[in-house]
C-alpha cells in the first residue's frame, strides 16, 4: 500500500504560522507550503550559517510574511501569532544540536523549553487555530541503550541538554494541550523525528554537511562515532509527516498526541554506512575515524518505532537510506555546478509527491 502524501487541495488558502522557517528543515517546509498554496506566515531568527537554504532558495519570495522574531521573546510571539490570525501552526524553531547544548544549555533550554510555551501560550484565545504539531526529535526518550525501537508511550528523558530540553518540551505541549488548547477546540501533536539528510543543510557538526565541507575542500572527513546507530531519513520524509499529521488533526482532533516518524526500523545504519553510500556517490573522499575520543556523550543506538504513523495516519517511508544519502549528493554536487537551489528543492519535491 502506498503512503498517504500531504494534499494540495487542503492546504491552498490556509494559513499556517511557520516558526523555524529559516532554518534547515523549515526552508524545505516552507517551499512545499508555498508550492502548495498555503498562506504562511514565518517566524524565526535570521538564518544562522552562511550559505543557509533560506537565502540560496529565495524562501522568503513564496511566503505571505516573514519576520526575524526570537521565540524566546513571549510579547513579540504574541503579537505575531495576533496579526497572523493562523488556522495552523508548524513550530520548528528550536536550537537543534546536540553539542551546542553542552556549549550553552541555558540557551537551548530557553529556546526549547521557553521558547515553545510561548508560541501555545500566544495560541489561547486564538478563535481560528485548529491545529498544531510542534515538533520535537526522535532524543526525547530516556536511552537505555537497548536493540530495539522506542515507542511513543516509552519514558521520555534526555541525558544531555538538548536532548531533555526537547522531552521537557514534550511535557510543555501536553500541559497547554490537556490545561487550554483541547477544550477551545485545538488538536495539538507532537512530531518526534530526527536526524534528518538532504541538501542545503550547512550547519556545524552535522554528518553529510561536514562530509561536503572536507571533500569539496580536498581534506580528509574526521568521524568520531562511526558505529553509532541512528534513525536516518531524507528531509523530505518527516516533512511531509508534518504536514499530514495536521492534515489529519483538523479532521480528526482525537488523533492528538505523540508521533514517531522515522524509516523502517530495519532500516537504521551507522554513521559508517551512511559515509560509505555518501563516499560512493560523491566519487573522491578521504575518510579518518577517530579513536580513545573524549567526547561528550552521545547514545550508541537510536532507533523509533513507526507502527503509530502507519496505522493512524497512513504514513510510510518513501525513500530507503541508499536513496536518502544520493539524493543530497545530487542536491550537492548540482549546486556546486552551478544550479538554482530553489530548482533543485523543487525537483526533489516533485519527484516525492510523484513517488519517483
Amino acid at each position: 500500500m502506498a503512503a498517504v502524501k500531504p494534499t494540495p487541495d487542503f492546504w491552498r488558502g490556509k494559513r499556517v504560522l511557520l516558526t523555524g522557517h529559516t532554518g534547515f528543515k523549515g526552508s524545505w517546509l516552507a517551499l512545499w507550503l508555498a508550492r502548495m498554496g498555503a498562506e504562511v506566515t514565518g517566524l524565526a531568527l535570521a538564518p544562522a550559517t552562511e550559505p543557509n537554504l533560506f537565502t540560496l532558495a529565495r524562501v522568503a519570495d513564496g511566503l505571505h510574511a516573514s519576520h526575524e522574531c526570537d521565540v524566546r521573546d513571549a510579547q513579540a510571539v504574541a503579537a505575531h501569532v495576533q496579526a497572523a490570525r493562523p488556522q495552523i501552526v508548524l513550530h520548528l524553531a528550536a536550537q537543534a544540536l546536540v553539542r551546542a547544548g553542552y556549549a550553552d544549555p541555558l540557551a537551548t533550554h530557553a529556546t526549547n523549553v521557553m521558547g515553545t510555551a510561548h508560541v501555545l501560550d500566544a495560541l489561547r484565545g486564538q478563535a481560528d487555530v485548529r491545529a498544531v504539531v510542534v515538533v520535537t526529535t526522535d532524543k526525547v526518550y530516556r536511552n537505555r541503550e537497548w536493540a530495539y525501537p522506542y515507542r511513543e508511550d516509552d519514558p521520555l528523558g534526555g541525558h544531555d541538554p538538548y536532548s531533555a530540553s526537547k522531552a521537557a518540551a514534550e511535557i510543555i505541549t501536553a500541559s497547554y494541550r490537556d490545561a487550554f488548547l483541547a477544550a477551545q477546540g485545538v488538536a495539538v501533536a507532537t512530531a518526534r523525528a530526527g536526524n534528518v539528510i538532504g541538501g542545503g543543510d550547512w550547519a556545524a557538526d552535522r554528518l553529510l554537511p561536514d562530509a561536503v565541507r572536507a571533500w569539496r575542500a580536498g581534506e580528509t572527513l574526521s568521524i568520531r562515532s562511526p558505529e553509532a546507530v541512528r534513525p536516518w531519513q531524507h528531509v523530505l520524509e518527516p516533512l511531509a509527516a508534518y504536514l499530514r499529521l495536521a492534515e489529519v488533526l483538523w479532521h480528526a482532533p482525537t488523533q492528538a498526541g505523540a508521533y514517531n516518524f522515522g524509516p523502517h526500523t530495519h532500516d537504521v545504519a551507522t554513521v559508517k554506512k551512511v559515509i560509505d553510500l555518501a563516499c560512493g556517490a560523491y566519487g573522491s573522499c578521504g575518510v579518518s575515524y577517530e579513536k580513545n575520543s573524549k567526547n561528550v556523550h552521545e547514545a550508541r543506538y537510536l532507533a523509533l518505532e513507526v507502527a503509530k504513523a502507519r496505522e493512524e495516519l497512513g504514513i510510510r517511508p518513501e525513500w530507503p537510506l541508499e536513496k536518502a544519502v544520493q539524493r543530497t549528493m545530487v542536491w550537492y554536487w548540482g549546486l556546486s555546478s552551478g544550479r538554482d537551489a530553489k530548482a533543485l528543492c523543487e525537483s526533489d519535491i516533485q519527484d516525492y509527491e510523484a513517488g519517483a
